[in-house]
């Protein structure tokens, strides 16, 4: 007689759970333990195929009627988004050596990717890009393309994720700002991203540095104390270091061009960009 007992325990790390079989053959006392390394791996080569982590996207949809309000949950990103705008224009008008003034993005293919609302999308889309915005949460694909339309902008929003759009696609740029703090996986993620990029492509990543410093302002200072942020917005544990960032682009044939810093100046309320990548950083990469 064989009884099989599953014992399902919690873990912080991926796959969330370990899974020990024990098996007892009759007589029983006789308690033997079954390698578990066959359930986790199952488990994680599925993970590996997925980079989207379902808490992260509720968080978000469940704020999404608020993307477009300034004075709303988004109010930061408002703020953040005029230096964010300034820093692509500039670096694409250098990098493509582009001349057109009134619309320097013309015709240049731009994936945004967690598109959000659109607040980077519709900017882009006026400085003459085709702008492709993806985004895991179907809430906030709805409120782009109600908004795009109100504004008669043509830009082609899809509710996905990079690893399940066609990897025929190609993009000149391609917009990693602010999400891969969000992911599942950072680095099938980044893959999944460099597939969809065209030779000598341009990718940025904006995200927050994992330094004491940054949890001590970008968690304890933006979520708790001054409120500009939701309470868990951010994880600290997901924040990623700017060497493991270079290091794993690396792999896929993109080098850093140019890395920088991004602070907030609570005196004249605006941002600017600062060698200083302790807390907030973008990175500028180029495809070989």
């Amino acid at each position: 007689l064989t009884f099989l007992i599953f014992l399902i325990v919690p873990t912080d790390d991926p796959p969330n759970f370990k899974t020990t079989i024990f098996m007892i053959r009759s007589p029983l006392n006789k308690l033997k333990y079954i390698d578990k390394i066959h359930v986790e791996y199952k488990v994680n080569s599925l993970m590996k195929n997925n980079t989207i982590n379902k808490e992260e996207i509720e968080k978000f949809s469940k704020i999404a009627e608020e993307w477009w309000d300034p004075e709303g949950k988004f109010k930061p990103l408002h703020k953040f988004n005029p230096i964010r705008i300034s820093y692509i224009r500039d670096s694409l008008i250098q990098s493509f050596k582009i001349q057109n003034e009134l619309r320097p993005l013309e015709n240049i293919k731009i994936l945004d990717i967690g598109c959000g609302g659109g607040l980077l999308s519709e900017p882009l889309t006026r400085l003459g890009a085709k702008v492709t915005g993806i985004d895991a949460s179907s809430k906030n694909i709805e409120i782009a393309k109600l908004h795009a339309k109100k504004n008669n902008l043509k830009i082609d929003y899809k509710c996905a994720s990079p690893e399940k759009l066609d990897s025929n696609l190609k993009f000149d740029v391609i917009l990693n700002m602010e999400i891969v703090e969000h992911v599942e996986n950072v680095d099938f993620f980044l893959s999944s991203c460099a597939k969809l990029l065209k030779k000598n492509g341009i990718m940025f990543v904006a995200t927050l540095n994992k330094t004491l410093k940054s949890y001590l302002f970008a968690i304890i200072g933006a979520e708790y104390i001054l409120r500009w942020l939701p309470i868990g917005t951010h994880e600290w544990e997901k924040f990623v270091k700017p060497n493991d960032l270079i290091k794993i682009l690396e792999k896929y044939n993109l080098k850093l061009d140019v890395l920088d810093g991004m602070k907030f100046d609570l005196f004249k309320d605006k941002w600017f960009v600062s060698p200083d990548n302790s807390i907030n950083y973008i990175g500028k990469f180029s495809k070989n």
